[in-house]
């Protein structure tokens, strides 16, 4: 654990001491360096299932995946924000990168925190560096809108949550993520603690987010710069599904009974997050709604609570978050050429960037499930374990499927062919810079379909 937390906070003093013609270079360097050794706590899982650092950090086949991602994220997103910061003064790009490292720093603390309290001081403490990246760095005039809409989305859905947690705490005597299955549970019989209940999860299915509550997630997303939009896909939104994972183990009586509509409308959100992707001209609100849809089936499997629900999630939490990633970057190249996100204004790209298609290709294949791609397993195990809960919500997931399909095929069809518009006929190559992210992004999915243990988590 110390092998990725050390490196990490010694990429601030890095990012500020090091000449400014090799920042890009040294920071590139250090963050894959981190990404390399969080590989080493895949086998460190002890008989418990957890591997201590201290009593307030420790780790579990649950977050080590998501811990790997995290740091994994980090220097694809120095890749991919390089030609985006290149024209500002260098005081402004080491802000920058040390805006990305201390969003790694609050993640990396998030995800190993054995405190309830200490998960959610992080879990908030992720909005800030974010923040920051949207309403400074972002692409048009609507980010500091976005910026409003992503801040007070997320702090009115959590501060319910902190009300709740303190009262947990006055009736169990601790918040430590290993004795809160051991407490007595509380007894849930009057309204209030129906609202204990929804305070503990509204946090979470606004984070998620849980279709009602997503209108902050497309802004954010098309107003922040790529790096941003890479962190808030791959890593911020698995934050919540992370959250209700070990939070609604404690909440059990209640959630049998109370779980129906969130479930009823995470699955009807994938067909009207589905829909609204098929009619969508810009591409980056394409990608940002195809988010809500995924994650809306993610939802579904955690509040079902079986064992294959929660697999299935994790397997699809993890896949998702390479996919969406690796979209926001193929738009961000699109982006740099054309100045524009309309993809009737850009169309035809193939014959411009021919090698860029393929990725593009293989990158939608992975947005809508093909086989044998994680995406498709973590898919069918939540849907399976759906159909079991209802045979009736067969009729959701299938349509929903098939809407996934169409908007995928959709999005790359009208970028990819038709002719090319006249206005974009002098277009700059694509660089071995952007391949190599794109190859960083895509090959970790390939490479899971042969050992997908690695992101079951400790259900299996």
């Amino acid at each position: 654990m110390l092998t990725i937390l050390t490196p990490t906070i010694m990429l601030f003093p890095t990012l500020w001491l090091v000449p400014s013609k090799y920042l890009w270079t040294s920071a590139l360097a250090h963050t894959l360096m981190i990404a390399i050794f969080s590989f080493t706590l895949f086998n460190q899982t002890a008989d418990t299932g957890w591997t201590f650092l201290s009593p307030f950090m420790a780790t579990d086949p649950l977050s080590t995946p998501l811990l790997v991602l995290t740091c994994w994220l980090l220097p694809l997103m120095v890749l991919a924000s390089q030609n985006h910061t290149a024209s500002e003064p260098v005081s402004r790009q080491r802000t920058f990168l040390s805006l990305l490292a201390s969003l790694q720093l609050f993640l990396i603390l998030a995800f190993s925190a054995t405190e309830v309290l200490m998960f959610y001081v992080m879990f908030e403490a992720t909005l800030i560096p974010t923040l920051i990246l949207i309403t400074r760095w972002g692409n048009q005039a609507e980010r500091l809108n976005a910026g409003t809409y992503f801040l007070f989305y997320t702090l009115a859905g959590s501060l319910p949550l902190l009300i709740a947690l303190l009262t947990l705490h006055n009736h169990t005597g601790t918040l430590s993520f290993f004795t809160l299955h051991f407490s007595p549970s509380m007894t849930l019989h009057l309204y209030g603690d129906k609202l204990w209940w929804a305070a503990c999860m509204i946090a979470f299915l606004v984070k998620m987010p849980l279709y009602g509550a997503h209108l902050w997630l497309p802004k954010a997303h098309v107003e922040a710069p790529v790096a941003g939009s890479m962190v808030l896909a791959a890593v911020l939104l698995k934050l919540g599904g992370y959250g209700m994972m070990r939070v609604i183990v404690m909440l059990d009586p209640l959630t049998n009974e109370l779980s129906y509509p969130f479930i009823i409308l995470a699955l009807w959100g994938v067909i009207m997050a589905g829909s609204i992707c098929l009619r969508q001209a810009d591409l980056k609100s394409l990608i940002a709604y195809s988010s809500v849809s995924h994650m809306g089936l993610v939802t579904a499997g955690i509040l079902i609570q079986t064992p294959w629900a929660f697999t299935g999630a994790l397997i699809l939490m993890i896949s998702h978050g390479l996919t969406s990633s690796a979209l926001f970057c193929l738009a961000n190249t699109n982006y740099e050429r054309t100045h524009s996100r309309t993809m009737v204004l850009a169309r035809g790209m193939q014959t411009a960037l021919p090698l860029m298609a393929s990725w593009w290709f293989i990158a939608t294949l992975a947005n809508l499930a093909l086989p044998p791609l994680p995406n498709l397993m973590g898919e069918i195990m939540i849907i399976t374990s759906i159909f079991k809960w209802s045979s009736w919500s067969l009729a959701l997931t299938g349509v929903g499927t098939l809407i996934t399909a169409a908007y995928s095929l959709h999005m790359f069809l009208t970028s990819q062919h038709g002719p090319v518009p006249h206005h974009m006929m002098a277009l700059p190559p694509s660089h071995s810079r952007e391949h190599l992210l794109l190859a960083l992004h895509l090959l970790p999915l390939l490479l899971l379909v042969m050992k997908p243990e690695l992101v079951w988590g400790w259900v299996m």
